[in-house]
């Protein structure tokens, strides 16, 4: 069984910027009339204090979304959704990606999410309750199932820890088997950069098999000495008009280092 727990991480530099850009697309999509899917492969537990030992063990949260907050615009989609939460859960609460969207979403549209780690799809049913199909299933197994998926309109989150090291070869395959069968779909891939730089044959396979990709990255300096993490990705297929734009503008007021492509 994985080892992996984001409570740990919650909160941190790639939260912010696969967040804020993960928030901004499902807004982007609930601004029309039609109804939509979002589909997850490895959702977490959903929701994350940021006064848990362990989140400020590692002191994660506090160099991220606690000192970052403010520098959105209150009405960004991100905020809202991490105002939403704090108002049903309590002020030192962070939602992960499928609480961002459970806030984000309307009634219509619907929420597919996977989970294979015992005790986090536990908290994770408890945080969605009956506002999503929540799986105890391999989440890339789950979605060349489901997909495409109804509503075909959608988006997908791909978002391993990559702590099996083997995602970084099996991702482009995967990626292109969903795209196959769900052309319109908004596939959204993130990814972690790290020092020896792993992710690169990935996004350069995944570049040369979808060449209108576009990938926003954010670099920044490690959090903390021998932490490996200097920067973050999403690699975004059928990216919605404007997505570029909305990933200079977090990069920017992340204070990062902005890189994009596509």
């Amino acid at each position: 069984m994985l080892s992996y727990q984001h409570l740990y991480h919650a909160g941190n530099l790639a939260d912010v910027h696969k967040h804020a850009l993960l928030a901004w697309v499902l807004d982007y999509m609930a601004n029309k009339d039609k109804p939509f899917s979002y589909l997850e492969t490895h959702a977490g537990r959903g929701l994350y204090r940021l006064d848990s030992l362990e989140a400020r063990r590692t002191g994660e949260a506090a160099a991220g979304i606690l000192a970052l907050e403010r520098s959105f615009a209150p009405d960004h989609p991100y905020i809202r959704a991490i105002d939403a939460t704090r108002a049903a859960h309590g002020s030192q609460c962070y939602p992960g990606s499928p609480l961002i969207a459970a806030h984000l979403l309307r009634m219509n549209d619907r929420i597919t999410l996977a989970e294979l780690h015992p005790q986090e799809h536990a908290a994770l049913i408890q945080v969605m309750r009956n506002r999503a199909r929540v799986e105890k299933r391999d989440g890339f197994a789950l979605m060349q199932a489901l997909c495409p998926p109804e509503p075909r309109r959608g988006v997908l989150m791909i978002d391993p820890s990559y702590e099996v090291k083997s995602d970084y070869q099996t991702l482009p395959k995967f990626v292109s088997t969903i795209h196959r069968k769900w052309n319109v779909g908004v596939i959204l891939l993130w990814y972690p950069i790290l020092n020896a730089a792993p992710h690169q044959a990935m996004v350069a396979q995944l570049l040369k098999d979808h060449p209108d990709a576009l990938v926003l990255e954010a670099r920044f300096p490690p959090i903390r000495d021998g932490h490996r993490m200097v920067g973050t990705g999403l690699l975004a297929i059928n990216a919605p008009w404007g997505m570029a734009e909305q990933g200079t503008l977090v990069t920017a007021l992340m204070g990062s280092d902005a890189r994009h492509s596509g």
